[in-house]
Parts: structure tokens; C-alpha cells; sequence
């Protein structure tokens, strides 16, 4: 960004730019842009060395400022995550171009066909904290999905996210696609969300990917319609009818695998006849790990070493070694709990019952639902969906992890032959 550009002129000169290369993208062809994913992702590995110093420079920054360890957990990239970006990218490549399907077309009675055709929303703004990983990640699906791309990251990772976009740039260029395809915002000025979220006349959709707090903003601010989830507040069911190993394996990893991240599991639900059995081995697992735990009267009652839960803790995003224990009368208590408390983003139960696994997955509200697995595995990567924009509670448009399909939209397209109707 010039020094002598003020920052609504900037964010209009970024919104012409992307309307723009938003119609050369979405005509582009498949090869075309796979040759740019694969591109980017040899750029993305070429220059390890950099994004890595680019990002212990925003690690050195975020120490010193007293950034949170949930938000550090997140701003952080190694090696690892160096070459998942660039798997992401290659899996996206692999992935079957959505752009241009024509689904259900059927002969109506006057003769004509009518059909869906999958179509690229656009452009897409996609509003970010720490997670330098989105940057690849969302430049790929956009791409992909036939959108272009307005990615504001968060002033914490804006060294990370440079580094990215220069290989992101780099591979758009080595297609022949405008590298304004994908654009990179490089003030830190929070004013850019103010004006990325109301110009209507040059955005379509906005993705927010980041705490309650921005996304809050988001949904007060913004003229713009918004695939969004607030916070994660997942739960896992451990049912009468559980293997307890099973159990017990679940509910470990739903919590202790990562604690910083959205699919985590923050509430464990136990039915009171298995309670006893369960919670005890749980417990001495979790405070091993560190994890404190808040209970119900009847769970501290098991395990007296918890902390008496609140009212509060039922609807918490901890993001974090905290974890809240009800013990349940059964399905129906755990369900109730969930559709009341919850906030409709992943939920699993632990059964060997079929029929309450089924009444589980129909009855929950919620945009993830699984029977005998861990909540983390809510994850477009996971999905097979080659890596996610976000996750959407919303009820309309896009569902759970948002991947190509959630970047598409459908329009209808009727094929006639000289039909005019009588």
C-alpha cells in the first residue's frame, strides 16, 4: 500500500481490481488454474526458509505484545505446516472443478430442459486472525471454485501472510491469470474491515475466520451477506450403550489433541449408568494432560477433585485446557442439552445402539454430527474437501466445512430449441 493512499481509496482501488479479475477467473479453465495451485505449491515449498523467518518475526512480535496462548498456538507455522499448505494446494488441484456442472436437468411438459448449473460466487472477502495457513488455503479454494479473492489477515500474522502471498502471486502469474485474482491486504489499519465488509458494489461474500469478538463485528457491520459460525462449543455423548474404550479414546482426542481450535470438544455429556464406570479413567487422563475439569453435582460427586461448573460453563468457548462435565439421565437429557447449550457447530455421540446413533443424527441441530469419532475431525481437509474456507452454522447457503461447493452457487439454465410458451 502507498504511504500517500489513504485507505478507503486503497480498499476501492482492491475492490476494482478483484471485480475485475473475478470475471477472468471465473471463466478460466480447469487446467489453467490447476497450473496455478501446483505452482503455488512448489513456490510455497521452494521458499520455506522464508515464510518460516517470516513468521518467527510475527511470533517475536505477538510474544512481546502478550498475545494469548490460543492465538499464538494459531499464528504459529513449523515445517509441517509449511508442507501442509502446499498438500492442501495439490489435493485442491485434484479435486473435481465445480464451475460449470449441470445437474438435474429434466424435459418439462412444454419441451424445454430445465437444469442447475454451479456458478462462482464471485468475490469472495475473507476477514482473518493469526493462521497464516488461511492464506494458502482460501487463495486455492477461491481459485478453484472460480472466485476471486480479498484475504485481510490480521496484523499479527502480516509478515506470514506476505511471504505466502508472493507465492500465491507467483503462481497465479505462472498460469497467465491476473495475480490481482487473489489480493492480500498489506495494511494493518482497521479500518480496511470497515470498508472490506460495506462495498457491496465490489464483494459478494463475506467468510470471517477468527474469534467471537470480530465476528460479532461482522454480523452488526456488514452490508454484505456472511458465511460465518460464532464460536464452537462442541459436545461429546457418552451413551449407556458405549464401548468405553471407544469412550475413553474419543473424548481424550476430542479434547487433548489441540485446545485452540473450533471443533474441540468443550462439554462431555455422560449417562448417568455408565458414569461411575467412565468418568474416573477420563479424569486421571485429563488431569494428567493438565486439563481442569468443571463438573455437575453428579460428577463431582464421582470425581471430587473437579471444580464446580456454573450455568456460564455450558455455553463456553473455552479454547483452552478447560472442560465442562454433565452427567445425563440419557439421550434425551444429552440432546436437549445439546440443542439448549450448544452452538450448533459439532457434536458425537459414543454408542453401540443403532437406533439412538440414528435419533442422534437426526435430532441434533447441529452443521456436524458424528456416531463413534472424535469431534476434531470436523475439517474440510478431513471432509476430503481438500482444505475449508471456514466452518458455516448458518442454515442457508453453506453448511458445516465450506469447501468448493460452498464457494459456488447454482443458477437455473433452460435448454429449448425455438420454444415460446402458449
Amino acid at each position: 500500500m502507498k504511504q500517500d493512499m489513504d485507505v478507503k481509496q486503497y480498499m476501492r482501488t482492491v475492490g476494482e481490481q478483484a471485480r475485475a479479475a473475478s470475471r477472468i477467473v471465473a471463466r478460466a479453465d480447469t487446467n489453467a488454474k490447476n497450473k496455478a495451485l501446483l505452482a503455488m505449491a512448489d513456490a510455497i515449498e521452494r521458499d520455506q526458509a522464508k515464510l518460516l523467518a517470516a513468521n518467527a518475526q510475527d511470533m517475536d512480535v505477538a510474544k512481546a505484545s502478550g498475545l494469548d496462548s490460543a492465538l499464538l498456538d494459531r499464528l504459529q507455522i513449523n515445517a509441517k505446516g509449511v508442507a501442509g499448505m502446499a498438500e492442501g494446494l495439490r489435493q485442491i488441484a485434484a479435486l473435481a472443478d465445480p464451475v460449470g456442472a449441470i445437474t438435474d436437468l429434466n424435459y418439462r411438459p412444454s419441451g424445454i430442459q430445465v437444469g442447475k448449473m454451479r456458478v462462482p460466487l464471485g468475490v469472495v472477502g475473507i476477514i482473518y486472525e493469526a493462521r497464516p495457513n488461511v492464506t494458502a488455503d482460501a487463495a486455492g479454494l477461491c481459485l478453484k471454485s472460480g472466485n476471486a479473492a480479498i484475504l485481510r489477515g490480521g496484523s499479527e500474522a502480516i509478515n506470514s501472510n506476505q511471504a505466502i502471498a508472493a507465492c500465491v502471486r507467483e503462481g497465479l502469474a505462472a498460469a497467465g491469470l491476473p495475480e490481482t485474482a487473489v489480493q492480500v491486504i498489506e495494511t494493518t489499519d482497521r479500518a480496511a474491515v470497515g470498508e472490506l465488509i460495506t462495498m457491496k458494489e465490489f464483494v459478494d461474500v463475506i467468510v470471517p475466520r477468527g474469534g467471537k469478538g470480530l465476528i460479532e463485528r461482522l454480523m452488526n457491520d456488514a452490508r454484505i451477506p456472511v458465511i460465518k459460525h460464532l464460536h464452537g462449543v462442541c459436545h461429546v455423548y457418552i451413551d449407556d450403550h458405549a464401548d468405553l474404550d471407544k469412550a475413553v479414546s474419543i473424548s481424550d482426542n476430542a479434547k487433548t489433541s489441540r485446545y485452540g481450535t473450533c471443533n474441540t470438544m468443550e462439554t462431555l455429556l455422560v449417562a448417568q449408568s455408565v458414569a461411575q464406570s467412565v468418568l474416573p479413567k477420563l479424569a486421571k487422563i485429563y488431569f494428567d494432560k493438565g486439563v481442569e475439569l468443571r463438573g455437575c453435582a453428579a460428577s463431582r460427586s464421582i470425581v471430587p477433585q473437579m471444580k464446580a461448573a456454573t450455568e456460564e460453563d455450558w455455553i463456553t468457548e473455552y479454547l483452552a485446557p478447560i472442560l465442562s462435565v454433565r452427567v445425563v439421565s440419557g439421550l434425551d437429557q444429552a440432546i436437549e442439552h445439546i440443542n439448549t447449550f450448544g452452538s450448533q457447530h459439532t457434536d458425537a455421540i459414543v454408542t453401540e445402539d443403532y437406533t439412538r446413533a440414528r435419533r442422534f443424527l437426526r435430532e441434533v441441530d447441529s452443521s456436524s454430527v458424528m456416531v463413534n469419532a472424535s469431534t476434531r475431525f470436523a475439517d474440510g481437509f478431513e471432509y476430503g474437501l481438500g482444505a475449508e474456507i471456514g466452518i458455516s452454522t448458518d442454515k442457508i447457503h453453506a453448511r458445516g466445512p465450506v469447501g468448493l461447493e460452498g464457494l459456488t452457487s447454482q443458477k437455473y439454465v433452460v435448454l429449448g430449441d425455438g420454444h415460446v410458451r402458449g
